[in-house]
C-alpha cells in the first residue's frame, strides 16, 4: 500500500515503468501486470487493473479492467468494465462506460460511450482521421434465446484489416447488431437500427427495419436453418488463426523492450483464449443438435433439408473440432517479410503503411488462405 494506491505483492515492479502515472484510487495487481512508459491510470475515476499488459501511452481513465491487452496509444475513458480476452491495438478505444470481452479491436477503431460490444473482432480505416466507429448506446447481441453464445460478429477482416488500407465501417448510435454477423468495409448502418443480417457488399448503407407485432409458438431449443451461423463462426475463427499468424510472423519483429514482449505475449494469450472460447461455443451448438432436428422432424414436415444440415453438423463436429485445433502449417508470403524484414523495427504502423502493393496482395492472401482453411470444414 502507498497513499491512496494498493499495489498487490505479486506484482513485479520492474514492469512497471518509472514514468506510468497512477492517480489516487487505482488499485493494481496479478503477475502479469505490466504497465509501458508514459501510461496513466485512472485519470477520471479509480481503476482496478488485474493481469493487464499496457504498451505505451496507453490511458485507461477508470473501471475495471482483468486479462486485457492494450497496445501503444489504447485508450479508454471512466466506467469501462473490460475483461479477459480483450485486445485493443493501437490508437483504438472507446469513450465512458463501455463493456469488452474477447473485444479486438483493430488499431485506430473507436467506441462511443454505453456500449457493450463483447464477442466481436472490428477493422477499417487508415488513421486517426479516418477510422472505423461506433456510435454510442450500441450493442452487440451476443446471446440467444436458444441459450447459446455462437455468435461472434466480424466487422471488417483481418487479412486487410491488418494492412491499414481499408474504408472505415460506421455503426450508427442507439443500434445494435444481433450476433454471428459480418459486415464489410465501407458499410454504414444508420443509427436507431437493430441489424440482424450481413452485409457482405462493401460500401453500402443498411437502414434496419423495425420488426413487425407477432406472437407464434416458439421452442428455444429448436433452430432452423444453421448455415449462417456455422459458416460465420468458422469464418470469424479463421480470422482469429490469421490475427495470430500475423502476430506470429509480423508484430514479433517490432519488439523493442520488456514492455512490448509483455504485450505481445499477452495479446498471443488472448487469442488463444478466443479460439478457444469459439471452438467450445461451437462444439456446444452442435451438441444442441439433435434435439432439435428430431423435433423438426416430428413437427414440420416441411424441413427435412434443414434436419439433414443438422445432423451433419452434430455428426461431424469432432472431425471439425480436431482440425480447428491443429497448428497452423502456413508460410508467411516472401516479398511481404523481405520488405518488413528491411523496416525500422521502432514503428510498427509506418512499416506497415509502408509497404507496397506487392507485398499487401502477398500479405492479404497468405492471411485469406488462413480464413479459408477454417471456412471449407462447412459445406
Amino acid at each position: 500500500m502507498t497513499g491512496s494506491i494498493f499495489i498487490s505483492p505479486e506484482v513485479d515492479p520492474a514492469r512497471i515503468s518509472p514514468d506510468a502515472v497512477i492517480h489516487p484510487g487505482c488499485r493494481i495487481s496479478g503477475e502479469k501486470t505490466s504497465l509501458g512508459p508514459g501510461c496513466v491510470l485512472g485519470a477520471e475515476a479509480p481503476a482496478t487493473l488485474e493481469n493487464c499488459r499496457l504498451g505505451r501511452g496507453v490511458k485507461l481513465k477508470g473501471g475495471y479492467f482483468s486479462g486485457s491487452v492494450f497496445l501503444d496509444g489504447a485508450n479508454l475513458g471512466s466506467g469501462a468494465h473490460v475483461r479477459e480476452g480483450t485486445l485493443l491495438e493501437e490508437q483504438s478505444g472507446g469513450a465512458h462506460s463501455v463493456g469488452l470481452k474477447q473485444t479486438v479491436l483493430l488499431p485506430f477503431v473507436t467506441l462511443g460511450s454505453l456500449i457493450n460490444f463483447c464477442d466481436i473482432l472490428m477493422a477499417g480505416g487508415t488513421g486517426r482521421k479516418a477510422h472505423s466507429e461506433v456510435g454510442s448506446s450500441y450493442i452487440h447481441f451476443n446471446f440467444t434465446p436458444h441459450q447459446d453464445k455462437a455468435t461472434a460478429s466480424l466487422i471488417g477482416d483481418v487479412p486487410r484489416g491488418v494492412l491499414l488500407g481499408q474504408k472505415p465501417v460506421f455503426l450508427g448510435g442507439q443500434g445494435g447488431l444481433v450476433g454471428p454477423a459480418r459486415i464489410a468495409y465501407g458499410s454504414v448502418i444508420a443509427a436507431g437500427g437493430i441489424c440482424r443480417r450481413d452485409l457482405l457488399e462493401e460500401n453500402q448503407l443498411h437502414i434496419p427495419a423495425a420488426p413487425g407485432s407477432l406472437t407464434v409458438s416458439y421452442d428455444q431449443g429448436v433452430y432452423k436453418s444453421i448455415d449462417r451461423i456455422v459458416r460465420n463462426g468458422l469464418i470469424y475463427i479463421g480470422n482469429i488463426r490469421a490475427l495470430k499468424a500475423w502476430y506470429e510472423n509480423v508484430r514479433v519483429l517490432f519488439i523493442r523492450d520488456r514492455f512490448d514482449r509483455a504485450v505481445f505475449e499477452g495479446a498471443l494469450e488472448n487469442l488463444d483464449l478466443i479460439l478457444t472460447e469459439r471452438i467450445n461455443r461451437l462444439e456446444q451448438l452442435a451438441g444442441r443438435m439433435e434435439y432439435s432436428f428430431q423435433t423438426l422432424e416430428k413437427t414440420d414436415g416441411d424441413s427435412p433439408q434443414v434436419g439433414k444440415k443438422q445432423r451433419e453438423f452434430s455428426k461431424g463436429w469432432k472431425t471439425m473440432r480436431e482440425q480447428l485445433e491443429t497448428p497452423l502449417n502456413t508460410v508467411a508470403d516472401a516479398g511481404l517479410m523481405n520488405e518488413i524484414g528491411k523496416a525500422p523495427r521502432t514503428d510498427y504502423i509506418t512499416a506497415v503503411r509502408n509497404l507496397s502493393e506487392g507485398a499487401r496482395r502477398g500479405a492479404a492472401a497468405w492471411l485469406q488462405s488462413v480464413v479459408d482453411e477454417a471456412a471449407a470444414l462447412w459445406n
